[in-house]
């Protein structure tokens, strides 16, 4: 457990963000709240992702001539799939938004259950 404290401590980080943000999308009625949520829930995926990618005393992986075959290398594609992900986020938390202003000037509020009741009603 110490050593996961002390070397690994992304791991806990990731668990803690992971945690916070489902609590954020599941026990808030108010829609801001739950993007923001999403937004935590994602940015753990990201640090698990890029933590289960590193490779200690990995070089880059441009592989020169005199390198031998059980050097460690890193692999590039982790990244290039985290900094996708982040640029679909960050479109799906723009778009999430703009629902959030449309439903803000149609119903007046933001809270879930409000808007559950009107619509129930109407």
């Amino acid at each position: 457990m110490i050593e996961l404290l002390t070397h690994q401590y992304t791991y806990l980080l990731f668990a803690l963000l992971l945690a916070i943000g489902l609590y954020m999308m599941v026990a808030n009625s108010n829609l801001v709240k739950m993007i923001i949520g999403l937004n935590l829930f994602q940015t753990a995926i990201f640090l698990f992702f890029i933590s289960t990618a590193y490779v200690a005393g990995g070089s880059t992986p441009v592989i020169p001539e005199e390198a031998a075959a059980y050097d460690p290398f890193v692999s590039p594609l982790p990244q290039v799939i985290v900094l996708t992900a982040i640029v679909v986020g960050i479109a799906l938390t723009a778009v999430a938004l703009a629902l959030v202003v449309r439903i803000y000037s149609e119903y007046g509020t933001l809270d879930e259950d409000v808007i559950r009741r009107v619509r129930a009603d109407e």
